[in-house]
């Protein structure tokens, strides 16, 4: 800010004296940040207007409205044709915005987590072998678990879960399955530490 100009808002970060906040509602309309323990005192020397902050509504549209807003500077920058590639057999049985409509809500989705089925691997996914099972009471969600908070994967990075009699098989996106080997080795689920390594069967 220049010098001599006046600022936009005053925001006090440490509660202020009456002084102090007669000399900061000189420059402009100060933001007080307090506890609300200390509300009395603010309310012995001042008279207040609570701050209304975004509610969940305003922060879903602030998010609707950047995904529009990136959708839109990728479509500026083209070089879309692979993929259009891929989605125009659809566009001959669906409207294309119904078409990119579920792609979004696909997106949305977390992770799919199944148990007790096996499918089959896909590219860029690594199955790994849990050295629990289900009698040892485990599930599926604890192995989600473990692997989310133990071994700090996002949910994106696991895959189709296999819960069997005495080990379970978890498929993990290829990047993480390292990380996740390692980290998940030692850790307890359900009472009992594991051993995880890729699977080779």
């Amino acid at each position: 800010m220049a010098p001599g100009e006046t600022p936009d808002a005053v925001v006090a970060a440490a509660l202020p004296t009456r002084d102090e906040l007669r000399l900061l509602a000189a420059i402009a309309q100060p933001t007080v940040l307090a506890l609300a323990s200390q509300l009395p005192y603010l309310r012995s020397i001042a008279t207040l207007t609570p701050l209304a902050l975004p509610s969940p509504a305003d922060r879903a549209q602030d998010r609707n409205a950047q995904l529009r807003a990136q959708i839109s500077a990728r479509l500026r920058q083209g070089d879309v044709d692979a993929e259009l590639g891929v989605l125009a057999p659809l566009f001959e049985d669906h409207a294309p915005a119904m078409v990119a409509a579920a792609l979004l809500a696909i997106s949305r989705q977390p992770s799919a987590v199944s148990e007790p089925v096996s499918q089959p691997q896909q590219d860029g996914w690594t199955r790994i072998f849990v050295s629990v099972g289900r009698k040892d009471h485990a599930s599926a969600k604890d192995l989600v678990g473990a692997l989310i908070k133990e071994a700090g994967l996002q949910k994106g990075q696991i895959g189709k879960i296999d819960v069997r009699e005495t080990f379970s098989l978890v498929d993990i996106a290829a990047p993480a399955v390292d990380q996740a080997v390692r980290r998940l080795t030692g850790v307890a689920i359900r009472g009992r530490r594991v051993a995880a390594r890729p699977d080779r069967s």
